[in-house]
């Protein structure tokens, strides 16, 4: 048995798809297990309740567990859970501590808090998730352009299949024991980049504009992201504005296929922007 937190996530639902369609028993929770859709087969079960009987790997999103995984972990390690399999980021640096951002910094806290348990652990690292261009969907609803800042600024965004197809041989195979992949999708491109490529894909042209970044940072913060992690974000972008990013080759070598394409993941969610 094998479970999965998160498990309607834009992650947790591929885990969840993969693990099916391997033969595993999963269990899949979720705040709302009466509205989850699953795969024939699959347990829903509720977050809070905490199911773990009977489990012997468990699939921990970082967004579960904010406040802090040490409950979580000690029910799993009492029911019996030989492995978890950690969705962090690439954020985390190695071989530093204290962490120099804090998105970083929260993603090592749950790596070390789930390595002191003594379980097998496997922490996936991905970088820029290619749904943050969802972001920019209702500018695109409204219009041809999206504002946003440093226009230059490279990712690396990786499809949350990807993600889940890696996850979930982690979880099912013994050679990923004790690694932390960093995985990133097949190009670096530019938000300029990944703007034009939305707009090839459904077939109107659209462009990026660049605005300062104090007023990216105020349409950010009124988004409900904290200051602290907005500021960490733009000191990214800045820092990567005309500075291809290096491409991981970890989702072939643990899949056996290449990592989709980011026009790949926007034909999957072309609904998204039209």
């Amino acid at each position: 048995m094998i479970v999965v937190t998160g498990a309607t996530g834009n992650v947790g639902a591929h885990v969840v798809k993969e693990l099916a369609d391997a033969g595993a028993e999963v269990r899949a929770l979720t705040r709302d297990p009466a509205a989850a859709r699953f795969p024939d087969g699959v347990q829903a079960a509720r977050t809070e309740d905490l199911p773990l009987e009977g489990a012997t790997a468990l699939f921990l999103h970082a967004a579960v567990v904010w406040q802090g995984a040490d409950k979580l972990l000690e029910r799993a390690k009492e029911a019996g859970v030989r492995r978890v399999v950690t969705l962090s980021s690439s954020s985390v640096l190695e071989d530093t501590d204290p962490q120099h951002n804090p998105i970083g910094a929260l993603h090592r806290d749950l790596e070390a808090q789930v390595e002191r348990t003594g379980l097998e652990w496997t922490h996936v690292r991905p970088g820029a998730f290619a749904v943050n261009a969802f972001q920019w969907a209702e500018q695109i609803k409204a219009g041809d352009v999206v504002y946003g800042a440093h226009a230059g600024s490279h990712m690396t965004p990786i499809h949350e299949a990807d993600m889940g197809a890696v996850a979930a041989r982690a979880l099912l195979a013994d050679d990923l024991v004790g690694k932390a992949p960093e995985l990133t999708g097949p190009e670096s491109l530019t938000f300029a980049d990944q703007v034009r490529i939305i707009g090839e894909v459904i077939g109107r042209p659209l462009r990026y504009e660049e605005v300062p970044p104090e007023v990216a940072r105020e349409k950010m913060i009124g988004g409900f992201m904290t200051p602290e992690i907005a500021d960490s974000l733009l000191r990214v972008f800045e820092g990567t504005v005309d500075r291809p990013q290096p491409i991981s080759p970890e989702v072939e070598r643990i899949t056996g296929r290449p990592a989709r394409t980011f026009a790949q993941w926007v034909a999957d969610h072309a609904p998204a922007f039209s």
